[in-house]
Protein backbone atom coordinates (compact mmCIF):
# COMPACT_ATOMS: atom_id res chain seq x y z
CA UNK A 1 0.00 0.00 0.00
CA UNK A 2 2.62 2.98 -0.78
CA UNK A 3 1.12 6.30 -1.49
CA UNK A 4 -0.20 7.45 -5.03
CA UNK A 5 0.63 11.18 -3.62
CA UNK A 6 3.73 12.16 -2.41
CA UNK A 7 3.26 15.89 -3.61
CA UNK A 8 3.41 18.67 -0.91
CA UNK A 9 0.31 19.75 0.04
CA UNK A 10 -1.40 22.67 -1.54
CA UNK A 11 -3.71 23.65 1.10
CA UNK A 12 -4.39 22.23 4.40
CA UNK A 13 -8.06 22.14 5.74
CA UNK A 14 -8.81 21.86 9.30
CA UNK A 15 -11.99 20.71 10.38
CA UNK A 16 -12.87 21.36 14.12
CA UNK A 17 -10.35 24.55 14.12
CA UNK A 18 -12.12 26.28 17.19
CA UNK A 19 -11.99 23.06 19.40
CA UNK A 20 -9.54 22.45 22.26
CA UNK A 21 -6.95 20.56 20.08
CA UNK A 22 -6.31 23.14 17.79
CA UNK A 23 -5.80 25.72 20.50
CA UNK A 24 -3.57 23.11 22.53
CA UNK A 25 -1.48 22.22 19.65
CA UNK A 26 -2.73 22.75 16.23
CA UNK A 27 -1.79 26.24 16.29
CA UNK A 28 1.24 25.91 18.07
CA UNK A 29 2.52 23.86 15.97
CA UNK A 30 1.87 25.21 12.12
CA UNK A 31 3.46 28.19 14.10
CA UNK A 32 7.02 26.59 14.70
CA UNK A 33 6.47 24.92 10.72
CA UNK A 34 6.19 29.08 10.02
CA UNK A 35 9.09 29.89 11.80
CA UNK A 36 11.20 26.99 10.63
CA UNK A 37 10.41 28.15 6.67
CA UNK A 38 8.39 24.38 6.59
CA UNK A 39 4.82 25.77 5.93
CA UNK A 40 3.78 26.56 2.30
CA UNK A 41 0.71 26.59 1.93
CA UNK A 42 -2.85 28.67 3.12
CA UNK A 43 -4.69 27.22 6.33
CA UNK A 44 -9.05 27.07 5.47
CA UNK A 45 -10.39 26.68 9.09
CA UNK A 46 -14.08 24.72 9.69
CA UNK A 47 -15.96 25.06 12.20
CA UNK A 48 -19.41 26.13 13.03
CA UNK A 49 -18.40 29.11 14.81
CA UNK A 50 -19.38 32.35 12.18
CA UNK A 51 -15.82 33.62 12.57
CA UNK A 52 -13.62 36.14 10.43
CA UNK A 53 -10.16 35.28 9.39
CA UNK A 54 -9.36 38.38 11.75
CA UNK A 55 -11.00 36.13 14.62
CA UNK A 56 -9.82 33.05 13.70
CA UNK A 57 -5.73 34.88 13.68
CA UNK A 58 -6.52 36.14 16.77
CA UNK A 59 -7.75 33.15 18.57
CA UNK A 60 -4.59 31.01 16.95
CA UNK A 61 -2.01 34.08 18.72
CA UNK A 62 -3.94 33.96 22.12
CA UNK A 63 -3.78 30.01 21.80
CA UNK A 64 0.18 30.12 20.80
CA UNK A 65 0.77 32.24 23.53
CA UNK A 66 -1.08 30.61 25.96
CA UNK A 67 1.16 27.32 25.62
CA UNK A 68 3.96 29.22 26.77
CA UNK A 69 5.60 29.92 23.05
CA UNK A 70 7.20 32.85 22.10
CA UNK A 71 5.68 34.71 19.17
CA UNK A 72 7.80 36.69 16.86
CA UNK A 73 5.48 39.10 15.75
CA UNK A 74 6.93 38.99 11.94
CA UNK A 75 7.06 35.01 11.87
CA UNK A 76 3.30 35.42 13.39
CA UNK A 77 2.13 37.72 10.14
CA UNK A 78 3.16 35.27 7.91
CA UNK A 79 1.51 32.48 9.75
CA UNK A 80 -1.96 34.40 10.28
CA UNK A 81 -2.03 35.69 6.34
CA UNK A 82 -2.46 32.55 5.46
CA UNK A 83 -5.75 31.81 7.89
CA UNK A 84 -8.82 31.83 6.62
CA UNK A 85 -12.75 30.65 8.01
CA UNK A 86 -15.28 28.79 6.09
CA UNK A 87 -18.29 28.66 8.77
CA UNK A 88 -20.79 25.87 8.76
CA UNK A 89 -22.56 22.71 10.22
CA UNK A 90 -20.90 19.49 9.16
CA UNK A 91 -24.28 17.74 8.55
CA UNK A 92 -24.94 20.54 5.72
CA UNK A 93 -23.92 19.89 2.11
CA UNK A 94 -23.77 23.49 1.48
CA UNK A 95 -20.86 23.56 3.93
CA UNK A 96 -18.56 21.37 1.57
CA UNK A 97 -19.54 23.78 -1.43
CA UNK A 98 -17.96 26.78 0.81
CA UNK A 99 -15.08 24.26 1.43
CA UNK A 100 -14.61 23.64 -2.47
CA UNK A 101 -15.11 27.33 -3.44
CA UNK A 102 -12.42 28.39 -0.56
CA UNK A 103 -9.77 26.11 -2.28
CA UNK A 104 -10.75 26.24 -5.95
CA UNK A 105 -7.56 25.78 -8.31
CA UNK A 106 -6.03 23.83 -5.10
CA UNK A 107 -5.29 20.32 -6.59
CA UNK A 108 -3.38 18.30 -3.53
CA UNK A 109 -5.44 19.26 -0.42
CA UNK A 110 -4.99 17.81 3.10
CA UNK A 111 -8.06 17.60 5.30
CA UNK A 112 -7.55 17.47 9.10
CA UNK A 113 -10.39 16.62 10.99
CA UNK A 114 -10.13 17.16 14.67
CA UNK A 115 -13.40 15.96 15.47
CA UNK A 116 -15.33 13.38 17.19
CA UNK A 117 -14.74 10.00 15.30
CA UNK A 118 -18.30 9.53 15.15
CA UNK A 119 -18.30 13.01 12.66
CA UNK A 120 -15.81 11.16 10.74
CA UNK A 121 -17.97 9.59 8.18
CA UNK A 122 -20.25 12.89 7.72
CA UNK A 123 -17.18 14.56 6.73
CA UNK A 124 -15.47 12.33 4.56
CA UNK A 125 -19.27 12.22 2.70
CA UNK A 126 -19.47 15.57 2.63
CA UNK A 127 -16.30 16.13 1.47
CA UNK A 128 -16.63 13.16 -1.42
CA UNK A 129 -20.15 14.35 -2.44
CA UNK A 130 -18.04 17.87 -3.17
CA UNK A 131 -15.85 16.21 -5.29
CA UNK A 132 -12.78 17.04 -2.93
CA UNK A 133 -11.71 13.63 -2.23
CA UNK A 134 -9.87 12.33 -5.51
CA UNK A 135 -6.55 13.67 -4.87
CA UNK A 136 -6.81 14.46 -0.89
CA UNK A 137 -4.81 12.95 2.20
CA UNK A 138 -7.38 13.22 5.14
CA UNK A 139 -5.39 13.26 9.07
CA UNK A 140 -7.77 11.85 11.53
CA UNK A 141 -7.58 11.71 15.29
CA UNK A 142 -7.87 8.78 17.76
CA UNK A 143 -9.40 7.12 18.81
CA UNK A 144 -9.77 4.28 15.71
CA UNK A 145 -13.03 2.68 17.49
CA UNK A 146 -13.56 1.29 20.71
CA UNK A 147 -12.78 -2.14 20.03
CA UNK A 148 -12.22 -4.37 17.11
CA UNK A 149 -15.72 -4.24 15.38
CA UNK A 150 -16.07 -0.56 15.90
CA UNK A 151 -12.25 -0.24 14.56
CA UNK A 152 -13.65 -2.03 11.52
CA UNK A 153 -16.94 -0.02 11.06
CA UNK A 154 -14.68 3.04 11.61
CA UNK A 155 -12.55 2.37 8.63
CA UNK A 156 -15.45 1.48 6.13
CA UNK A 157 -16.81 4.69 6.46
CA UNK A 158 -13.60 6.10 5.50
CA UNK A 159 -12.58 3.62 3.09
CA UNK A 160 -16.32 4.25 1.20
CA UNK A 161 -14.57 7.11 -0.54
CA UNK A 162 -10.63 6.84 0.23
CA UNK A 163 -8.27 4.61 -0.55
CA UNK A 164 -5.94 3.67 2.20
CA UNK A 165 -3.01 5.56 1.18
CA UNK A 166 -5.03 8.47 1.60
CA UNK A 167 -5.62 8.31 5.27
CA UNK A 168 -3.17 9.26 7.91
CA UNK A 169 -4.43 8.41 11.08
CA UNK A 170 -2.37 9.79 14.25
CA UNK A 171 -0.53 8.79 17.38
CA UNK A 172 0.95 11.12 18.84
CA UNK A 173 3.71 8.87 20.27
CA UNK A 174 4.93 7.70 16.89
CA UNK A 175 5.79 11.41 16.43
CA UNK A 176 7.86 11.72 19.50
CA UNK A 177 11.69 12.27 18.33
CA UNK A 178 12.67 10.07 21.31
CA UNK A 179 10.13 7.45 20.01
CA UNK A 180 11.75 7.79 16.28
CA UNK A 181 15.34 7.59 17.99
CA UNK A 182 14.42 4.15 19.33
CA UNK A 183 14.69 2.46 15.42
CA UNK A 184 18.21 4.21 14.78
CA UNK A 185 19.71 3.75 18.08
CA UNK A 186 19.17 -0.23 17.51
CA UNK A 187 19.69 0.21 14.31
CA UNK A 188 22.76 2.03 13.72
CA UNK A 189 24.90 0.83 16.69
CA UNK A 190 26.10 -2.62 15.71
CA UNK A 191 26.97 -3.72 19.25
CA UNK A 192 23.17 -3.62 20.34
CA UNK A 193 21.78 -6.05 17.52
CA UNK A 194 24.06 -9.07 18.83
CA UNK A 195 22.38 -8.65 22.55
CA UNK A 196 18.59 -7.59 21.27
CA UNK A 197 17.01 -11.38 21.62
CA UNK A 198 15.69 -13.90 23.81
CA UNK A 199 19.32 -15.09 24.61
CA UNK A 200 20.27 -12.13 25.97
CA UNK A 201 17.03 -10.40 27.65
CA UNK A 202 15.17 -11.27 30.15
CA UNK A 203 12.40 -9.07 30.35
CA UNK A 204 11.03 -6.04 29.22
CA UNK A 205 8.87 -3.49 30.69
CA UNK A 206 7.39 -0.40 29.71
CA UNK A 207 6.05 2.11 32.20
CA UNK A 208 3.69 5.55 31.24
CA UNK A 209 3.21 6.90 34.98
CA UNK A 210 1.26 10.00 35.27
CA UNK A 211 1.51 12.18 38.42
CA UNK A 212 -2.11 13.84 38.19
CA UNK A 213 -5.57 12.81 38.70
CA UNK A 214 -8.16 12.61 35.62
CA UNK A 215 -9.17 16.43 37.27
CA UNK A 216 -11.70 18.19 35.33
CA UNK A 217 -11.66 15.12 32.47
CA UNK A 218 -14.42 12.99 33.86
CA UNK A 219 -16.82 13.16 31.84
CA UNK A 220 -14.28 11.95 28.52
CA UNK A 221 -12.20 9.01 30.68
CA UNK A 222 -14.79 7.12 32.40
CA UNK A 223 -16.33 5.71 28.97
CA UNK A 224 -12.86 4.89 28.43
CA UNK A 225 -10.22 4.19 30.93
CA UNK A 226 -6.25 3.60 31.03
CA UNK A 227 -6.60 0.41 28.39
CA UNK A 228 -8.07 2.07 25.40
CA UNK A 229 -6.59 5.81 26.16
CA UNK A 230 -2.67 5.05 26.04
CA UNK A 231 -2.11 0.99 26.13
CA UNK A 232 -3.57 -0.22 22.71
CA UNK A 233 -2.19 2.63 20.82
CA UNK A 234 0.46 4.42 22.62
CA UNK A 235 2.12 2.13 24.16
CA UNK A 236 1.78 -0.78 21.77
CA UNK A 237 3.51 1.28 19.29
CA UNK A 238 6.63 1.60 21.58
CA UNK A 239 6.63 -2.37 21.66
CA UNK A 240 6.31 -1.96 17.72
CA UNK A 241 9.04 0.18 17.41
CA UNK A 242 11.50 -1.82 20.17
CA UNK A 243 10.64 -5.19 19.00
CA UNK A 244 10.00 -5.39 14.70
CA UNK A 245 12.38 -6.41 12.53
CA UNK A 246 14.49 -3.35 10.36
CA UNK A 247 13.05 -2.38 7.44
CA UNK A 248 14.09 -1.58 4.18
CA UNK A 249 13.20 1.76 4.59
CA UNK A 250 10.13 3.71 2.82
CA UNK A 251 6.47 4.63 5.03
CA UNK A 252 4.79 1.03 4.11
CA UNK A 253 8.51 -0.95 5.19
CA UNK A 254 8.45 0.82 8.46
CA UNK A 255 4.67 -0.09 9.10
CA UNK A 256 5.10 -3.48 7.74
CA UNK A 257 7.64 -4.60 9.97
CA UNK A 258 5.52 -2.76 12.88
CA UNK A 259 2.24 -5.12 11.62
CA UNK A 260 4.42 -7.81 11.12
CA UNK A 261 5.55 -7.63 15.24
CA UNK A 262 1.69 -7.12 15.78
CA UNK A 263 0.57 -10.19 14.15
CA UNK A 264 3.07 -12.46 16.38
CA UNK A 265 1.93 -11.02 19.66
CA UNK A 266 -0.44 -13.42 21.43
CA UNK A 267 -3.76 -12.11 22.42
CA UNK A 268 -3.87 -10.80 26.12
CA UNK A 269 -4.42 -13.01 28.86
CA UNK A 270 -7.10 -11.90 31.51
CA UNK A 271 -5.38 -13.86 34.16
CA UNK A 272 -2.33 -11.84 33.37
CA UNK A 273 -4.40 -8.16 33.51
CA UNK A 274 -4.46 -5.87 36.81
CA UNK A 275 -6.70 -3.39 36.97
CA UNK A 276 -6.52 -0.47 39.53
CA UNK A 277 -8.81 2.28 40.27
CA UNK A 278 -7.57 5.20 42.79
CA UNK A 279 -9.01 6.14 45.61
CA UNK A 280 -11.28 9.27 45.01
CA UNK A 281 -11.98 8.56 41.22
CA UNK A 282 -15.69 7.99 41.62
CA UNK A 283 -16.47 11.59 43.45
CA UNK A 284 -15.07 13.66 40.16
CA UNK A 285 -17.72 15.21 38.50
CA UNK A 286 -18.71 13.09 35.14
CA UNK A 287 -17.47 9.82 36.99
CA UNK A 288 -20.65 7.64 38.00
CA UNK A 289 -20.85 6.32 41.26
CA UNK A 290 -20.08 2.88 40.80
CA UNK A 291 -17.57 3.26 37.98
CA UNK A 292 -15.73 0.42 37.19
CA UNK A 293 -13.32 2.16 35.10
CA UNK A 294 -9.77 1.46 35.43
CA UNK A 295 -7.50 4.82 36.46
CA UNK A 296 -4.48 2.03 36.18
CA UNK A 297 -3.66 -1.27 33.98
CA UNK A 298 -0.24 -3.60 33.85
CA UNK A 299 -0.24 -6.36 31.94
CA UNK A 300 2.13 -9.21 30.37
CA UNK A 301 1.88 -9.83 26.90
CA UNK A 302 4.08 -12.74 24.78
CA UNK A 303 5.55 -12.76 21.07
CA UNK A 304 5.54 -15.52 19.35
CA UNK A 305 8.43 -15.21 17.15
CA UNK A 306 12.33 -16.41 16.83
CA UNK A 307 13.93 -13.41 18.55
CA UNK A 308 11.49 -12.54 21.36
CA UNK A 309 9.95 -15.90 22.26
CA UNK A 310 9.81 -16.65 26.11
CA UNK A 311 10.92 -13.05 26.53
CA UNK A 312 7.97 -11.16 28.74
CA UNK A 313 6.70 -8.07 27.56
CA UNK A 314 5.37 -5.89 30.91
CA UNK A 315 3.33 -2.70 30.31
CA UNK A 316 1.82 -0.31 33.05
CA UNK A 317 0.05 2.69 32.85
CA UNK A 318 -1.77 4.96 35.29
CA UNK A 319 -2.74 8.07 36.51
CA UNK A 320 -2.04 9.25 40.30
CA UNK A 321 1.06 7.62 40.66
CA UNK A 322 4.52 8.90 42.53
CA UNK A 323 6.08 10.13 39.33
CA UNK A 324 5.45 11.56 35.68
CA UNK A 325 7.58 9.50 33.16
CA UNK A 326 7.37 7.30 30.33
CA UNK A 327 10.24 4.42 29.23
CA UNK A 328 11.13 1.32 27.91
CA UNK A 329 13.75 -1.00 30.21
CA UNK A 330 15.25 -3.97 28.54
CA UNK A 331 16.58 -6.29 31.23
CA UNK A 332 18.73 -8.55 30.68
CA UNK A 333 20.08 -12.12 32.15
CA UNK A 334 22.27 -12.01 34.66
CA UNK A 335 26.05 -12.91 33.72
CA UNK A 336 26.56 -17.32 34.71
CA UNK A 337 28.11 -17.19 38.32
CA UNK A 338 32.03 -17.43 38.56
CA UNK A 339 34.21 -18.10 41.90
CA UNK A 340 35.87 -14.07 41.94
CA UNK A 341 32.27 -12.83 41.29
CA UNK A 342 29.92 -11.96 43.83
CA UNK A 343 25.89 -12.32 42.28
CA UNK A 344 25.83 -9.23 40.33
CA UNK A 345 22.74 -7.10 39.46
CA UNK A 346 21.59 -7.16 35.90
CA UNK A 347 22.43 -4.73 33.35
CA UNK A 348 19.75 -2.36 31.86
CA UNK A 349 18.83 -0.65 28.62
CA UNK A 350 16.44 2.45 29.05
CA UNK A 351 14.88 4.41 26.53
CA UNK A 352 13.20 7.27 28.09
CA UNK A 353 10.72 8.58 26.12
CA UNK A 354 9.23 11.39 28.65
CA UNK A 355 10.37 13.61 30.77
CA UNK A 356 14.30 14.63 29.26
CA UNK A 357 13.77 12.00 26.87
CA UNK A 358 17.49 10.09 26.76
CA UNK A 359 19.09 6.69 26.77
CA UNK A 360 20.79 5.10 30.22
CA UNK A 361 22.93 1.92 29.97
CA UNK A 362 23.58 0.35 32.76
CA UNK A 363 26.45 -1.28 33.80
CA UNK A 364 28.22 -3.84 36.48
CA UNK A 365 31.68 -2.14 37.48
CA UNK A 366 33.78 -3.35 40.80
CA UNK A 367 33.34 -0.62 43.89
CA UNK A 368 35.99 0.78 44.90
CA UNK A 369 37.92 -0.96 47.75
CA UNK A 370 35.79 -3.64 47.93
CA UNK A 371 35.66 -7.29 46.07
CA UNK A 372 31.67 -6.51 45.24
CA UNK A 373 30.13 -4.57 42.40
CA UNK A 374 28.13 -1.48 41.69
CA UNK A 375 25.87 0.29 38.84
CA UNK A 376 26.94 2.66 37.21
CA UNK A 377 24.51 4.73 34.46
CA UNK A 378 26.17 5.76 31.21
CA UNK A 379 23.09 7.78 30.93
CA UNK A 380 22.84 10.77 27.64
CA UNK A 381 19.82 13.06 27.53
CA UNK A 382 19.67 13.92 24.32
CA UNK A 383 19.01 17.84 24.94
CA UNK A 384 22.49 17.87 26.20
CA UNK A 385 24.08 16.88 23.10
CA UNK A 386 21.17 17.87 20.13
CA UNK A 387 19.26 20.37 18.79
CA UNK A 388 16.05 21.25 20.15
CA UNK A 389 13.20 18.57 18.77
CA UNK A 390 9.96 19.09 16.90
CA UNK A 391 7.06 18.63 18.70
CA UNK A 392 5.09 15.52 18.04
CA UNK A 393 2.00 17.51 16.03
CA UNK A 394 4.88 19.74 14.50
CA UNK A 395 6.10 16.74 12.84
CA UNK A 396 3.29 15.13 12.02
CA UNK A 397 1.32 17.96 10.79
CA UNK A 398 4.44 18.70 8.30
CA UNK A 399 4.78 15.07 7.05
CA UNK A 400 1.14 14.56 5.96
CA UNK A 401 1.89 17.93 4.35
CA UNK A 402 4.60 16.58 2.35
CA UNK A 403 3.00 13.00 2.18
CA UNK A 404 5.09 10.93 4.27
CA UNK A 405 3.10 8.52 6.18
CA UNK A 406 5.90 6.59 7.91
CA UNK A 407 4.78 7.71 11.67
CA UNK A 408 0.96 7.43 11.01
CA UNK A 409 -0.92 4.22 11.52
CA UNK A 410 -2.20 1.95 8.88
CA UNK A 411 -5.99 -0.34 9.25
CA UNK A 412 -4.24 -3.68 9.73
CA UNK A 413 -2.26 -1.91 12.57
CA UNK A 414 -5.20 -0.84 14.37
CA UNK A 415 -7.06 -4.24 13.61
CA UNK A 416 -4.24 -5.73 15.44
CA UNK A 417 -3.42 -3.87 18.24
CA UNK A 418 -7.45 -4.18 19.06
CA UNK A 419 -7.01 -8.01 18.64
CA UNK A 420 -4.58 -8.38 21.48
CA UNK A 421 -6.19 -6.20 23.60
CA UNK A 422 -9.66 -7.83 22.37
CA UNK A 423 -10.05 -10.25 25.31
CA UNK A 424 -9.38 -7.92 28.23
CA UNK A 425 -12.20 -5.56 27.05
CA UNK A 426 -14.42 -9.11 26.97
CA UNK A 427 -13.51 -10.08 30.46
CA UNK A 428 -11.58 -7.40 32.75
CA UNK A 429 -11.22 -8.46 35.99
CA UNK A 430 -12.64 -6.50 38.93
CA UNK A 431 -10.70 -3.03 39.74
CA UNK A 432 -8.27 -2.75 43.02
CA UNK A 433 -8.66 0.53 44.67
CA UNK A 434 -5.43 1.87 45.16
CA UNK A 435 -3.94 5.28 46.78
CA UNK A 436 -3.03 8.58 45.08
CA UNK A 437 1.00 8.81 44.99
CA UNK A 438 0.89 4.66 44.73
CA UNK A 439 2.19 2.73 42.21
CA UNK A 440 -0.66 0.92 41.63
CA UNK A 441 -2.55 -1.73 43.21
CA UNK A 442 -0.39 -5.07 44.81
CA UNK A 443 -1.42 -7.24 41.63
CA UNK A 444 0.71 -5.47 39.52
CA UNK A 445 3.42 -6.71 41.72
CA UNK A 446 2.47 -9.98 41.46
CA UNK A 447 2.26 -10.13 37.54
CA UNK A 448 5.97 -10.08 37.57
CA UNK A 449 6.57 -12.80 40.05
CA UNK A 450 9.79 -15.11 38.88
CA UNK A 451 11.18 -11.68 37.21
CA UNK A 452 12.38 -8.67 37.35
CA UNK A 453 10.65 -6.63 39.73
CA UNK A 454 9.06 -2.88 38.34
CA UNK A 455 11.79 -0.83 38.80
CA UNK A 456 11.40 2.81 39.46
CA UNK A 457 11.65 5.05 36.12
CA UNK A 458 15.01 6.30 35.02
CA UNK A 459 13.80 10.62 36.04
CA UNK A 460 16.30 13.82 35.30
CA UNK A 461 18.55 14.68 38.31
CA UNK A 462 16.50 17.88 38.65
CA UNK A 463 13.23 16.01 39.16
Amino acid sequence: MVAQNASTADVLVIFGITGDLARKMTFRSLYRLERRGLLECPIVGVALDDWSAETLAEHARAAIEATGEPVDDEVFARFAARLSMVSGDFADAATYTKVAAAIKGRTDPVFYLEIPPSLFGRVVDGLAGAGLTDNARVVVEKPFGHDLSSAKALNDQLSAHLQEWQIYRIDHFLGKEPAMDIRYIRFSNSIIEPLWNRDRIEAVQITMAENFGVEDRGHFYDPVGALRDVVQNHLLQLIGLIAAEPSSGGPDGFRDKRVELFKSIRPADPAQYVRGQYAGYREIDGVAPDSQTETFTALKLHIDNWRWSGVPFFIRAGKALPVRATEIRVIFKRPPPLPFLPKTEQNEFIFRIDPSPGVDFILQAKESGADTTRAVNLGLVFADEMAAAPEPYERLLGDAMHGDSSQFIREDGVEETWRIVEPLLESPPPVEVYQPGSWGPPGANALVAGYPAWRQPWLPAHQ
